[in-house]
Formats: C-alpha cells, structure tokens, sequence
C-alpha cells in the first residue's frame, strides 16, 4: 500500500457532497476547501465532456464547479493535457500521470519539501487508487445496453456517485437508465482496461501528496458489499505536506477522520495487493512471449516475486498465453498490447 505519514477513513461533512462522490466525498470536499481556503485558486481534474459519452480534462474554480466534477469517470483521460495545468495549484489525477509530474522535477518532493521557483514548485498533489484505465469502447458497451445507440443524444452520464458505490446511469429526455457497480465495472468496465495499466506497478498513489480510495465494507468472506449506502473513503498522506493539508481540512470541518491501520486498507483492496505481488511474472510471462513490458525500480517485485512464487508463476503462465493466443489471431505479437 506504500509509505504514510496518517491514513484514515474519511467522508465528506457536507452530505450533499457525500452523496455525489463515488466513495464518500472526500477528495470532492478537498477540492471545495482548498478554493474556499484560498490555498488553490485554480485545481486540475477531470468532468464528464460537453458531449456526455467523453471524459475530458477540467480546470476547477469554484465549489460548485468542484462539486459538478464530483464522481469518478472510468475512460480515457488526460488530465495533464489540459491547457491551464501549469496556473493550477492543485492537481487531482491518476497515479501515473502524478508520478510524471514527479518525475519531471515540478513540483514537491515526496518528503513534502517543495524546490524550484516556478508556479507547479507548490502544487498539491491528489490521487486515488486506480485499477486502470477502461477503453472508451466499454462504455459504448454499457450505453448500447441500456438501449442507447451512438448516435443518441444524452443530457449526462455519470459511473458512480449519487449514492454509494453508485451506478452508472445516463440521462436523456425520456428518463434515466442505469445499471449496478457490479454490471457495470465487474461485468464490463473492468474487464476493458488497457494492458499497459496491467503492468502498472503504481496503483495506488505513491507519488501525491494526498491519496483517497474506497474503503469498502467486506461481508465475512472478506469480499466487498456492494449495497447502497453512505460512501467512506481512505486517505493517505503520503507526504508531511500532504498530512498537513487533510488535518487541516478536519479542522476547519470539512471532512471527518477516524484513524485505521493500513492493514485495514490492505484487506478491502484485495485487487492493489495482488497486482504488486504478482506483477513480477506478469512482467517477465509478456517479455518471454515478445511483447517487453516497462521496467521499475524501487517497487521490490522481485522480492514480492520471491515471497509468493506460484503466484508469479501462475500470472506468467497466464500473461504468455494471452498473449500468444491474441498474437495467433492478429499474427503479430506486437499488435497485441492494446487488445489485452
């Protein structure tokens, strides 16, 4: 689950705001308190696009504009391709788009000491837990359906939020549709990740200063329950920088906290762990069947490798054959990453 300097869970004081989040609100609260604070003016994120079907990538000024972003969008999108992403004082994005950011030297640095003299040296960094991107075709998918041809107008679309865990419902001018967070990511979202957020050793946020995930109650098998009611979210600070920003938040009432142990996390987000610990084979099962996948440092795969061996073995076994049989369809290995 990575490093923290506090982890709680946490939901959103102001119930509407609770309400429209996929998982409690807390980033979306994040969001309003930072404007209202005067610490952002300006926040980059992702809304749903002036043509509902599509995600683009939004800069955020207000609450109301904060609240309107509310919901997590599972498609396509770049956040750090939006224009005003350097005016921004705060950026909320995927894990690998926050690592960039990292990486390229414009902002803090993990231990929360920001460095440079440029506008992004003080930006705060907020993400979330991420099982990846879906193809934009899955959606596409959800909306036939529900009886909704591509060439149909909708007044919105949203994937969750409205309740918890939500359901991804369209609007138009005859009624809404919708179906289950299980139909709609178990069934159909999930399944359409792209193959390079397979091989994503980052899914949960290593690099922001703020971290938000589900925080899913389990029934006694351990496994989620995907019953409607209030969200809650976990959050991590992963940075000095980033504890600041949460408690204060807390202060100034904003959000709740209940401290938990990490562990806690850990055992409602089966998906993160075994990701990391298999990805090892899953790495090494793509590069033995030609199609070389990244290389990471400092994640430990090789040690997870080593402490859970069958696993490994068997997503190498499993990730060579994909592959192989996907190579044998359109005759050539390399064509094969996107469609896996």
């Amino acid at each position: 689950m990575g490093s923290s300097f506090g982890v709680w869970e946490a939901w959103a004081n102001d119930e509407t705001v609770r309400w429209r989040g996929s998982s409690g609100g807390a980033l979306t609260a994040l969001h309003g308190w930072l404007l209202d604070s005067g610490r952002s003016s300006r926040i980059a994120s992702a809304a749903v696009g002036p043509e509902p079907r599509r995600t683009v990538p939004v800069t955020i000024s207000t609450k109301a504009e904060a609240l309107a972003a509310a919901g997590s969008r599972y498609a396509p999108v770049g956040i750090l391709a939006e224009p005003d992403l350097g005016s921004a004082g705060a950026i909320t994005a995927k894990p690998c788009e926050i690592a960039a950011i990292r990486a390229l030297g414009t902002s803090a640095r993990p231990d929360g000491v920001s460095h440079g003299d440029t506008a992004e040296a003080d930006q705060i960094l907020l993400s979330f837990f991420c099982a990846g991107t879906p193809s934009q075709r899955a959606t596409d998918e959800l909306l036939a359906m529900l009886g909704v041809g591509p060439d149909e107008s909708l007044d919105d679309l949203w994937y969750r939020g409205r309740g918890w865990p939500g359901r991804f419902t369209l609007r138009r001018a005859d009624g809404d549709a919708s179906l289950s967070y299980e139909e709609s990511w178990g069934d159909v979202l999930g399944p359409a990740t792209h193959w390079r957020c397979k091989v994503c050793a980052d899914g949960v946020g290593e690099s922001a200063d703020v971290v938000a995930a589900d925080f899913w109650r389990v029934d006694e098998r351990g496994y989620p329950v995907f019953t409607e009611g209030p969200g809650s979210s976990a959050l991590i600070a992963r940075t000095r920088r980033g504890l600041e920003v949460v408690l204060a938040a807390e202060a100034a009432g904003v959000i709740v906290l209940r401290p938990i142990r990490m562990s806690e996390l850990a055992n409602v987000q089966p998906l993160q762990q075994k990701r990391r610990r298999s990805l090892f084979g899953r790495l090494l099962g793509s590069r033995l069947a030609g199609v070389p996948g990244p290389r990471y440092r400092g994640f430990r795969l090789w040690a997870f490798a080593v402490a859970h061996p069958r696993l490994n073995l068997r997503a190498a076994r499993g990730s060579h054959d994909r592959i192989r049989r996907s190579a044998s369809v359109t005759g050539s290995t390399s064509a094969t990453g996107s469609a896996l």
